[in-house]
């Protein structure tokens, strides 16, 4: 579920039923106070449900049923709620007698508990009952001001009794905290933060992002069976982001604070230079224009990816210049960029990523070897798919608008499902001090100057990794003829020919592909690399492009399938 919903307060109704969206629901209904119905039921939604839900004061009708939702359903216990449909998950726990109060409540197959619930933890406030339709007793005012007057001399010498009690105690929670640090092998320091407001409320985290309430006119949203085809998402959970060392503590505990806020963990510079070897030749993984990236590895399993600036580029900025793009870059959040970890600022300019051990799609179109299994055809898809949209999250949903600067096939990192993570966005002011700015083949024509790059310079860029998945060439290969060293001047000609596309793609594909998936895909490069750059579409008309061709394909490979087609040309 897209975050822009989160920002629709004035929502009414939200038909999410019957796609293929998967993941958790997302924590995003802080502000949506008055909808009345939501329901995503059918779909392959998983996880807990979000803390937000209890903000849902208007709502009467709430269908999650058909999912694979796991843990209680507690949260949902103080709604208002007239008809719920929790059926055919993974939930577990007790059904809290709120709920059973509800006229229309439908709860089978789910793992409920058996025997009585236990009551609720000491200090939990009373939840209030609503009053059901059809006229059920009610307990007169009466009556209950003479109970609650009649308890109230008790409740005082309560009250008293238990301030007393926990001043003296400290809190169950910071007890258990502190036997938890006492086993940590590694703590990041916790002295500085950059993001201060990150303490508020956790719907402050979206104040990044354009509302886009004044784009729908409606207050109701039916997106039901838009999704008939397979969709070639990519996951968006937040453990995706730590899932290349997901099954350490380190991770998960980094885990829990990005689900919760938008900070960022200061890292010392000893603490760094234990994890690289003191930024040893051998833990280098790359080397870009504004500085070395290292692989960090530390005693208890965990693997980071550490950037550290060059100090030419240090020396020539303001002090509260790196500070101001680290809280920037913190607040950032898409399951389509490689997420900021931390960063170290202690004599020198660092930034901390997590650690993908696929590489990058450079890596994997340029440096494989005969033993490597290459990118299939729908990989290459979903690489394009999901890095574009990456890229309109930049252009189109940040707010100010971030233009990326440096996209090329050496920042598109790759997750253990090979779903595309593009990185080192947001460092525009630093790429602009770099007598390079793009590898070579990456640059559009109007970017003789790295000043006068655009949000259609980065499409242009986009389009030359486009070529690459197509082509499996580099942008630049001076070991070729002189006319063809220049990928998109040797491409740009043969796009539109279709006898001339099939003869460039890349050769480790073996012929297997969708012929006219293959040239819809062409069309789009063309679009892209045009050298004007007042043709070439926004990124926006990219993704729905691409997604477009995704539905085509899918459609196209159940037909075959059905008439007993080839799997291998479409299978992933």
């Amino acid at each position: 579920m897209p975050y822009s919903f989160s920002q629709m307060s004035d929502l009414n109704h939200l038909n999410l039923a019957h796609n293929r969206l998967n993941n958790q629901l997302g924590d995003m209904f802080a502000k949506l106070t008055k909808l009345k119905e939501l329901d995503v039921s059918f779909n392959s939604m998983s996880g807990n449900l979000p803390q937000s839900l209890k903000s849902l004061k208007s709502i009467k009708k709430l269908h999650l049923q058909n999912n694979q939702f796991s843990g209680s359903i507690n949260v949902l216990a103080s709604l208002p709620l007239e008809d719920l449909n929790v059926e055919n998950n993974k939930f577990t726990g007790w059904i809290p007698e709120e709920l059973k109060e509800i006229d229309s409540l439908q709860t089978g197959g789910n793992s409920w508990s058996t025997g009585q619930a236990p009551p609720p933890p000491p200090g939990t406030p009373p939840i209030k009952h609503h009053e059901k339709k059809g006229g059920s007793s009610v307990i007169s005012g009466v009556v209950i001001a003479g109970i609650a007057f009649g308890v109230l001399a008790v409740i005082i010498v309560v009250v008293a009794l238990s301030k007393r009690r926990r001043s003296s105690l400290p809190s169950s929670h910071f007890i258990d905290e502190e036997r938890h640090s006492q086993h940590r092998s590694f703590t990041p320091l916790a002295s500085q933060e950059l993001c201060k407001d990150s303490g508020d409320d956790v719907s402050k985290e979206y104040k990044g992002f354009k509302s886009l309430d004044s784009t729908f006119d409606s207050t109701t949203i039916d997106i039901k069976t838009l999704q008939k085809t397979p969709s070639i998402g990519v996951r968006s959970s937040v453990s995706d982001c730590v899932q290349s060392y997901n099954d350490n503590e380190f991770a998960n505990r980094l885990n829990s604070k990005r689900s919760t806020s938008v900070r960022c963990i200061p890292f010392s510079l000893s603490e760094l230079q234990t994890g690289t070897a003191n930024f040893a030749s051998g833990r280098l993984l790359g080397e870009g224009s504004i500085g070395c990236v290292y692989r960090a590895k530390y005693a208890d399993g965990k693997v980071l990816a550490v950037k550290k600036f060059n100090s030419s580029l240090v020396n020539g900025s303001r002090p509260e210049e790196f500070s101001q793009i680290v809280s920037s870059i913190c607040k950032l959040h898409h399951p389509n960029i490689a997420e900021l970890v931390g960063y170290c600022s202690e004599q020198e300019h660092i930034l901390i990523y997590d650690y993908y051990r696929n590489g990058s799609l450079h890596d994997f179109l340029h440096l494989s070897d005969d033993f490597s299994k290459p990118l299939t055809w729908n990989t290459r898809v979903r690489i394009a798919l999901g890095t574009a949209r990456a890229v309109e999250y930049l252009h189109e949903i940040c707010s100010p608008t971030i233009i990326h600067k440096n996209i090329k096939s050496s920042n598109i990192l790759l997750d253990t499902d090979l779903n595309p993570r593009l990185s080192d966005y947001g460092l525009a002011s630093f790429h602009q001090r770099t007598s390079q700015n793009l590898g070579a083949g990456y640059n559009a024509p109007e970017c003789a100057k790295p000043l006068a790059y655009t949000l259609k310079s980065d499409v242009y860029s986009f389009g030359v990794v486009m070529l690459e998945l197509l082509t499996g060439r580099k942008p630049f290969d001076s070991s070729k003829p002189k006319q063809d060293q220049c990928l998109v001047r040797w491409a740009t000609p043969q796009l539109h020919d279709i006898n001339a596309v099939e003869k460039m793609v890349d050769p480790a594909l073996r012929g297997l592909y969708p012929p006219k998936s293959l040239f819809r895909f062409a069309d789009i490069i063309a679009l892209c690399v045009q050298a004007e750059p007042e043709f070439r579409p926004p990124v926006s008309e990219v993704v729905q492009s691409l997604v477009r061709l995704v539905q085509r394909s899918s459609m196209k490979m159940r037909e075959d399938l059905g008439g007993f087609g080839r799997l291998d040309d479409y299978d992933d």
